[in-house]
């Protein structure tokens, strides 16, 4: 191989940091390099990054590979034990050219493979530039990084450090670049994005960013947010969700659990009835608004009553896009010291919640059937609504926004009618 090639593993602002090290690392003259970007959010994504790591080391015997991302921060030598890797880079390190010119020479040993720092001693967070998000019709952009709450299952702190704010003018830049390269929607993504701008001077929040970059770059057509913390949900954000067309309607939630004891043991700042009441408000102000969150399985201590609580409020919240991730003990995290539930029930009960999931996504299927909808066009023959319902649209150019009638759905994605699928921008 020649050039520099990216192997991505976990959310959003990850996909948009191998931009920005692609980008470092040609600047750095890097040539024959595969970059590893590993996830740290479950024992699952690490056992994915290391198989990755083995099949790249064998299809390129001769590339240097270099492992950085959250569970390089966290488990440093793990990786730097690898015969496969011949460097090991610190989520801070992994954004700079520096980084790429100094790296060890193959053959070193595991200490020397290391450049990773203490990511709590990090406070800001540098705007990064990029033109483009390689294979991805909608546009990713880092407005936080890192986070200040510690929730007792959580290992990502650590990958990441305290949570620090890139400054509204860089984003409403970066927005702006992006928009004038041809993106017609745009991702406002961080560890806990909502958290945005509590140390940045004026403590700008989320939402008043969100506000800014609709006034002042007016080729944004469509603005979504990764995912939020529904506790800290601001008034501007409600302002959008109420008045904004170009805000789009889907939000994903970090709900985790639906039971308070469990939520309480999470040390999460959220109660059930928190979370109903936000659903509520957010359906009056917008009905057609779906949501999508992320759930966990198997917590230590879960009762088959406190599971029962979390499928009951995925069904009472109506949750179309539910994510649900088997808990998985993460090293130095309190909720690895409490008792564990057997590994069997653990999957057993994922599994049930995944299948509750699926109902309710076939229900939000069935309910769109019928509607007039805007889709933007991807890469791959489907498109996403407003509320971030894959439709199938083969054959149609990708970046294009198009108005269709839906009439079906195939259990996976929406069916519009061929003959009332008409472009409406290029």
């Amino acid at each position: 191989m020649s050039g520099v090639d990216v192997i991505t593993f976990g959310c959003r602002l990850n996909t948009y940091e191998s931009e920005v090290m692609r980008a470092q690392a040609e600047k750095a003259g890097l040539n024959n390099a595969i970059l590893v970007n590993t996830c740290a959010v479950t024992g699952e994504a690490v056992r994915q990054a290391r198989q990755a790591i083995r099949r790249a080391r064998r299809e390129n015997p001769h590339a240097r590979i270099i492992v950085t991302g959250c569970a390089a921060q966290t488990e440093k030598q793990t990786f730097a034990e690898m015969p496969e890797v011949d460097a090991v880079l610190g989520n801070e390190e992994k954004l700079k050219s520096a980084s790429y010119r100094s790296l060890p020479d193959f053959g070193v040993s595991a200490e020397e493979k290391l450049r990773v720092n203490d990511i709590m001693s990090v406070r800001e967070t540098a705007p990064q530039m990029v033109k483009l998000i390689e294979g991805h019709v909608r546009a990713f952009i880092q407005v936080q990084n890192g986070c200040d709450h510690r929730c007792t299952f959580c290992i990502i702190p650590y990958g990441r450090g305290n949570s620090r704010s890139v400054p509204m003018g860089a984003v409403v830049d970066q927005a702006r670049k992006l928009a004038e390269s041809g993106y017609r929607e745009i991702v406002l993504t961080g560890v806990d994005a909502t958290s945005y701008g509590s140390d940045l001077p004026g403590a700008p929040t989320l939402g008043l960013l969100a506000k800014t970059l609709l006034k002042q770059v007016p080729e944004i057509l469509r603005l979504r947010l990764s995912s939020i913390d529904s506790i800290e949900a601001d008034s501007h954000l409600m302002d959008l969700i109420a008045d904004e067309p170009r805000f789009m309607p889907h939000l994903h939630l970090s709900l985790q659990h639906g039971d308070d004891m469990i939520l309480k043991r999470m040390k999460r700042r959220h109660s059930r009835t928190d979370a109903l009441a936000f659903i509520e408000d957010v359906r009056r102000l917008r009905p057609e608004t779906s949501f999508g969150a992320d759930m966990i399985a198997g917590f230590p201590t879960e009762t088959e009553e406190m599971f029962a609580n979390a499928m009951g409020l995925a069904e009472e919240a109506n949750i179309a896009h539910l994510h649900v991730f088997p808990y998985s003990p993460r090293e130095g995290t309190p909720a690895a010291r409490m008792p564990q539930i057997d590994r069997a029930l653990v999957k057993e009960r994922a599994a049930r919640l995944r299948a509750t999931g699926l109902q309710l996504h076939q229900a939000h299927l069935d309910s769109m059937i019928g509607t007039q909808q805007s889709l933007l066009v991807e890469n791959n023959g489907l498109a996403h609504t407003e509320n971030f319902t894959l439709v199938a649209v083969p054959g149609l150019t990708p970046r294009t926004i198009v108005q269709a009638e839906i009439t079906g759905h195939n259990g996976k994605h929406l069916m519009p009618s061929a003959q009332k699928c008409a472009a409406v921008l290029g």
